[in-house]
């Protein structure tokens, strides 16, 4: 066999450099390049081998090891899953800082591969700098915390095991059913070590990403359970968006007539003026798609997880004739809720249904009851966006309005936790699949700016608007030097509205009063609530390289994202919101278990609701079986 002799890093490089996927014949390069942070656990293997190879495979600097991994994932949602991300650490902290982001790939579908540094396999210097030594399991390292957060795991403890690892973890990486984060463990000794590798390891591979083909007994069970429903409803998860299923769903919704309602995931799926489109669903949902899903006598989920969020922790679907199809390239997720299992990829499932319910329509009434409820709505999110009323200060509604009309066709918004992703999923009108980026599976707080970093990489030609909070700023303000450093354009819109917002309001509807959720000085009392912190978000952000705007009307608003968008580089439009305007919606109920005891009469009172919620929860074990 012909073998090149190289170190095992330059080998790493030199393979992930080469690496392609091909899905429906189309090529492409699986890995953009490597995001990292170098240190002695990985400077003179890794960080070598990359110096070597620039500025072919590119490298990017990043800020903070959680970021940089969110980057990847967002880059890999925004290519369907056909490019990621190579993320590369040092050891101790640098590896440990990538656990929130593995975890948020994993949570969320998305191939991510990560490469930390580890300590040495010989173990002649030990303990190292930042090991963390462990008597009783001498091979344990702190890299063993990504195992829960990994699909894939492995450590090269010799040069030899190079081949398999790599070789495993592409093959996590391109699976549709199995993706997510996937770690190779590098210990800092054997990434500098000499070895002869199989040349046939650095040539060109191609991975081919299959549409695995659903059962046809199974769409013909659908189809017949579609032809008996009298109220059927489709879920659109973000396995539509990843399979390319957009048009497909589109076509079997304006052929049936059967109504449409998206998960976080899958919003977008379907244009919001399409004649099904009913939005949002779950706790986030809209009143109209929420009453449509309470009511329905068939619900199918297409490419969803089904999450607490999109069930009402399981108390949304509630009626007792229901009927549950879900349609997964993952087998886990196809069985869940125990309806009808239906494995496989969700192009060609909507497509193998739409072939056999051709001349199949919902009833007339349904439709216009449907029409009823889109065209309320669409009422609701004009008066949110633009509303007759007094006072300088733009709400939430009226922000997220602004940037849905800056973003035009094809800008995309990026945020993730807080109050603002539940009134995106409400609120935000999508025009194509790739408009609405929200990472809600992990609801990560910092995702934003390097989540909005990720989608500008992926999609250079798109305006990228990145919504974030006050409070998830503070997380990873640092990225915003990583988009300056890479000559990005970015427009993030920073929301100052005092503290958590969410978790305040969520706080305050359990009892507890909004107890430390706010920015406030602590008072002589010994409680924080001494009043506002002086903290100027728009002037540390000015610092670390953006150009700022600080509108205080919604008039304003406007103007200053319209420069915002005229302007190279990163500009941050800094915008005080008034949070006594609520947005409008009426969504489910969401499990959060309130005190059971409590010495606050408030809390008891609300506790009785709760357990009257709990009471309307489904197990779904009384649901027809397949």
């Amino acid at each position: 066999m012909s073998t090149v002799r190289t170190t095992v890093a330059q080998a790493l490089v030199d393979f992930l450099a080469v690496q392609h996927v091909e899905r429906d014949g189309q090529v492409t390069p699986f890995f953009a390049g490597c995001l990292g942070i170098f240190g002695h656990g990985n400077v003179a293997g890794v960080g070598e081998a990359l110096r070597g190879r620039q500025p072919d495979f590119r490298y990017v600097l990043a800020r903070n090891e959680q970021a940089m991994v969110h980057t990847a994932a967002a880059h890999a949602r925004m290519r369907d899953r056909l490019q990621t991300w190579a993320c590369t650490t040092s050891i101790g902290p640098g590896a440990t800082n990538l656990v929130t982001g593995a975890a948020a790939a994993t949570i969320n579908r998305l191939p991510v591969l990560l490469l930390p540094g580890d300590t040495f396999a010989t173990r002649q210097p030990r303990p190292v700098l930042q090991q963390l030594e462990a008597p009783g399991e001498p091979g344990l390292t702190v890299n063993d915390a990504l195992r829960p957060v990994c699909r894939f795991f492995d450590r090269v403890d010799r040069p030899e095991q190079l081949a398999s690892a790599l070789l495993d973890a592409m093959r996590t990486l391109t699976d549709p059913a199995d993706t997510g984060a996937a770690a190779v463990c590098l210990p800092q000794d054997v990434q500098a070590e000499a070895v002869d590798v199989p040349a046939a390891l650095l040539e060109p591979r191609t991975w081919h990403v299959p549409r695995a083909v659903p059962e046809p007994g199974q769409l013909d069970t659908l189809a017949g359970w579609v032809q008996a429903a009298e109220r059927p409803l489709i879920v659109a998860g973000g396995g539509v968006i990843y399979a390319g299923a957009a048009e497909a769903l589109a076509a079997l919704a304006g052929q049936t007539g059967i109504p449409v309602v998206e998960t976080q995931a899958g919003k977008g799926s379907l244009a919001h003026d399409h004649p099904a489109a009913l939005g949002a669903v779950g706790v986030t949902g809209t009143p109209g798609a929420n009453e449509v899903a309470a009511r329905a006598d068939l619900v199918i989920g297409i490419g969803t997880r089904w999450s607490d969020f999109t069930t009402g922790s399981q108390a949304l679907l509630a009626n007792p004739d229901l009927r549950v199809a879900c349609v997964n390239v993952t087998g886990a997720d196809a069985h869940k809720l125990g309806g009808l299992p239906v494995i496989g990829d969700a192009r060609l499932a909507l497509e193998g249904l739409a072939e056999r319910l051709a001349g199949h329509t919902v009833s007339g009434e349904y439709t216009a009851a449907v029409a009823d409820h889109a065209g309320s709505w669409r009422d609701a999110v004009d008066a949110a966006y633009r509303p007759d009323r007094p006072g300088p200060a733009p709400s939430q509604p009226e922000v997220i309005g602004a940037v849905n009309e800056a973003a035009g066709a094809t800008g995309v918004v990026v945020c993730a936790a807080g109050s603002m992703p539940g009134e995106l999923h409400r609120l935000w009108r999508s025009r194509d699949p790739k408009q609405y980026h929200v990472e809600y599976g992990y609801s990560t707080m910092g995702y934003e700016i390097p989540g909005g970093i990720g989608v500008k990489l992926a999609a250079p030609d798109r305006e990228v608007f990145v919504l974030v909070g006050d409070g998830s700023y503070l997380m990873m303000p640092g990225e915003l030097v990583t988009a300056v450093a890479e000559r990005l354009h970015l427009v993030v819109v920073l929301v100052d509205n005092g503290g958590f917002a969410s978790i305040g309001g969520l706080s305050t509807s359990l009892g507890s009063q909004g107890f430390g959720t706010s920015y406030q000085y602590r008072s002589d009392g010994g409680i924080l609530d001494g009043g506002p912190l002086p903290v100027d978000l728009a002037a540390n952000a000015q610092s670390l390289g953006a150009t700022v705007w600080r509108p205080e009307t919604s008039a304003d608003l406007r103007v200053a994202l319209d420069a915002a968008t005229r302007v190279d580089g990163v500009a941050v439009v800094a915008v005080r919101t008034d949070p006594t305007v609520a947005a409008p919606g009426d969504g489910a109920w969401w499990d959060v278990p309130v005190s059971e005891v409590s010495t606050d009469p408030a809390v008891s009172r609300i506790r009785q609701g709760y357990d009257e919620h709990r009471r309307r929860q489904r197990h779904y074990l009384d649901l027809e079986q397949p």
